[in-house]
């Protein structure tokens, strides 16, 4: 049923509620985790001008997936990580359609009302536009 789950993680607590879900549908399944951090870089103005900013995302995020490769790795799970550059939600289904991802698990920080809508929510995005199903799973409070 499912043979390539995406992960998107951005380190958070929430991402890491999603992590324990992810890697028991994987291990169930037989199949392979995908591990995605997106390096938004439509969150910073300089991002064009200053490759340090650049670099210091792109290195926050390898830190990540190699945390969360290694230990699904360790928990017998067959793991792939990556890091992209863009803008969050679309990076994430650009992934997920580009390497036939059947499932998306991804953490919730679970805002309501008025902070959601100031906030906005990758979480939310995917959800409603996503052409696979999504799994959300909120952080503990």
């Amino acid at each position: 049923m499912y043979d390539s789950i995406l992960l998107p993680t951005d380190g958070s607590e929430a991402a890491e509620a999603a992590y324990d879900h992810a890697v028991e549908i994987t291990d169930r399944f037989g199949a392979t985790l995908h591990v995605l951090y997106v390096a938004d870089t439509t969150e910073y103005s300089t991002v064009t001008f200053e490759n340090d900013v650049v670099d210091s995302l792109e290195r926050e995020g390898r830190t990540v997936v190699d945390d969360v490769v290694a230990d699904a790795e360790s928990r017998g799970v067959e793991a792939v990580g990556v890091v992209m550059q863009g803008g969050a939600y679309e990076t994430i289904l650009s992934y997920a359609d580009e390497n036939d991802v059947d499932l998306v698990v991804m953490g919730t920080h679970g805002r309501r009302g008025l902070d959601r809508v100031l906030v906005g929510s990758v979480t939310e995005r995917v959800v409603r536009t996503a052409d696979v199903p999504v799994v959300t799973v909120r952080a503990a409070k």
